[in-house]
């Protein structure tokens, strides 16, 4: 945790998570009590899975984002009931509180589950409520985000959008958006257009990765052909100046990942992200956790990684913070009580 002057604000800081993926907050630590209660066996050849410590440890030397992907779909198979899901989103939930979240639109990945047999209303049903008993004992807003593997075949994703219960999710509101997630090298946005045009068609918000493992032109290609409205990690946009001034004159957000940009290998350190020409363009973005359980970090060492290697002051959070709000999917009354918040908190700093 860092030891800035400004550690206890960006503690208090109203912040809004927009790139948290809920099968990456499964911790070692829940991960074997899950694997125990649902008689899951761990791969005894692999010494990593010895003890949630171990694994743990294993999680600190990814080598890179398919190393990292390895170990994030196999915790899966431990999932298997409704009320395994509810544990794992109750557990992110808990420390988002503690980070001072106070809205979260978080992913999760259907085909991941699915494909081994759990079916879609099980996975929806936990993090239901999970979302619900967030906003009840934490006041802690939700909303839902089916993301897509786009390593999988397209024609599985799109069967998946179109089924039946993944469908009534959306036509009740359970659902609010789709995303697109997995290794971007190899899977270019427009592979995925379909989707993501009977996604508009329906109403749905939409955002997608782009840029953070694949080149500049995903982020061109996300906007162009899939009509996203925001981008998913989105470094890789201060390699093109036109794209990265259009894309600030159209406000869009992008879901910056700091920490999980260095661990899975995107840039050597979090120096080397751009995050200064992002501010001094006009660009804006949020600071999330990615994978926080993997990473061994959570949305409040994200904000301290990047305090500490850029110096920012307060009205520069103050400006982050409130794209991050401004930029989120839930209803503008919601907006306007985060809002106040910060402005209360940046109207206490500016009087010390």
């Amino acid at each position: 945790m860092c030891k800035t002057p400004l550690h206890d604000f960006l503690k208090r800081l109203p912040k809004a998570e927009h790139h948290l993926h809920l099968e990456g907050a499964l911790s070692p630590t829940l991960l074997f009590e899950l694997a125990k209660r649902n008689n899951i066996s761990l791969p005894t050849e692999d010494s990593a899975f010895n003890s949630p410590d171990s694994l743990q440890s294993r999680y600190g030397r990814f080598t890179s984002l398919d190393d990292f992907l390895h170990y994030y779909y196999f915790g899966m198979s431990v999932l298997i009931h409704a009320h395994d899901f509810e544990a794992l989103a109750w557990d992110y939930f808990q420390h988002a509180s503690a980070d001072g979240v106070h809205h979260a639109e978080v992913f999760f990945d259907p085909q991941a589950h699915t494909t081994r047999g759990v079916s879609y209303n099980t996975v929806l049903s936990g993090f239901e409520s999970a979302c619900r008993r967030a906003e009840r004992e934490l006041g802690i807003t939700t909303e839902l985000i089916t993301c897509f593997l786009r390593h999988l075949p397209v024609e599985d994703c799109l069967a998946t959008f179109e089924n039946e219960h993944v469908q009534q999710s959306y036509r009740s509101g359970a659902v609010k958006g789709i995303g697109l997630d997995s290794s971007e090298v190899g899977f270019p946005p427009h592979l995925f257009s379909e989707i993501y045009e009977k996604a508009r068609k329906q109403g749905l918000r939409r955002t997608a990765h782009a840029g953070g493992e694949g080149p500049v032109d995903f982020i061109a290609s996300a906007l162009d052909t899939l009509g996203i409205e925001r981008i998913d990690h989105g470094i890789r946009l201060a390699d093109d100046a036109d794209l990265m001034a259009k894309v600030a004159a159209q406000g869009t957000l992008l879901t910056t990942c700091p920490i999980s940009n260095v661990v899975l290998g995107s840039v050597p350190s979090i120096q080397d992200l751009p995050i200064r020409k992002f501010l001094d363009a006009g660009v804006r973005f949020s600071i999330n956790s990615d994978d926080p359980a993997y990473f061994g970090r959570y949305i409040l060492d994200n904000y301290c990684s990047v305090q500490e290697s850029f110096d920012l002051d307060v009205q520069e959070w103050g400006s982050i913070s409130r794209a991050g709000i401004e930029g989120s999917w839930c209803g503008d009354g919601r907006k306007r009580e985060i809002l106040t918040a910060l402005e209360e908190l940046m109207k206490e700093w500016q009087e010390l």
